[in-house]
């Protein structure tokens, strides 16, 4: 039986403020807990599961992690999960190190107060993808510890540096890599294929690119619109830039 504090605890990391007190966050279900088990970038704190998939799964996870695991109920589960269905298992993970980021000689994404969760989740996996390495986020941008986020990146989360800055400063201090922003009236996207260093910018969904971070771009590149549609959501067009880029 889970106890009380530890119920409270793990439901405590639902929110930033805990999640940065306690310097953990949780992730859910099998094939999100078990990447982040694989990763060496990340120590799990505790795995809780209903005793089937502990029975299923535990052979496996002893390939790479001596975290202290748990059976619990189905009905404990729902009442510590973050999503609206709970898994069969959740995991509580210590969070990564802060470390700096070294743009040259490769492909860094830096961006501009995405505040989606779902958008920032996909846009880590969407570089997973690509092997796309790092991604610099400005401070107003959403935690990438949520869970929404967290159970967006199915798992990339391991597999991607990212830290988060004031992106002018930032900028400024690695001005001898090109940045090229996302823009509705730059040049076309086809004439960054093939390169092999660069900052791509992305901006917010509703708004863009702030103008302060913008004027640091050395420039602008569009996505070809043939439709109507006023802008392309902020992961899918990280998308298909990456996919010109590679």
């Amino acid at each position: 039986m889970l106890s009380k504090t530890y119920t409270k605890y793990i439901q405590s990391l639902h929110h930033k403020k805990f999640r940065d007190l306690e310097n953990a966050f949780i992730a859910e279900g099998s094939k999100v807990v078990m990447d982040l088990l694989t990763s060496s970038k990340i120590v799990c704190e505790r795995l809780l599961a209903t005793k089937e998939w502990l029975a299923e799964n535990e052979q496996q996870i002893r390939k790479y992690s001596p975290a202290p695991m748990e059976a619990i109920e189905g009905f404990e589960l729902e009442k510590i999960s973050a999503l609206s269905t709970s898994n069969q298992v959740l995991g509580v993970f210590k969070k990564i190190k802060a470390s700096s980021i070294d743009p040259r000689g490769k492909i860094t994404l830096v961006l501009d107060t995405i505040q989606d969760p779902g958008n920032l989740g996909t846009i880590i996996r969407i570089a997973d993808w690509f092997g796309v390495p790092a991604i610099i986020c400005s401070e107003d941008c959403v935690d990438w510890y949520n869970p929404k986020v967290v159970q967006s990146t199915m798992g990339s989360l391991g597999r991607v540096d990212l830290i988060y800055t004031n992106l002018a400063d930032w900028l400024k201090k690695n001005s001898t890599v090109n940045v090229y922003a996302a823009a509705l009236n730059g040049s076309g996207i086809d004439g960054i294929k093939g390169i092999k260093e660069g900052i791509i910018l992305i901006g917010n969904e509703s708004k863009g690119i702030s103008e302060e971070i913008l004027q640091l771009a050395n420039e602008k590149i569009t996505i070809p619109k043939i439709g109507a549609a006023e802008s392309l959501n902020a992961a899918v067009a990280t998308g298909i830039i990456l996919s010109h880029i590679f």
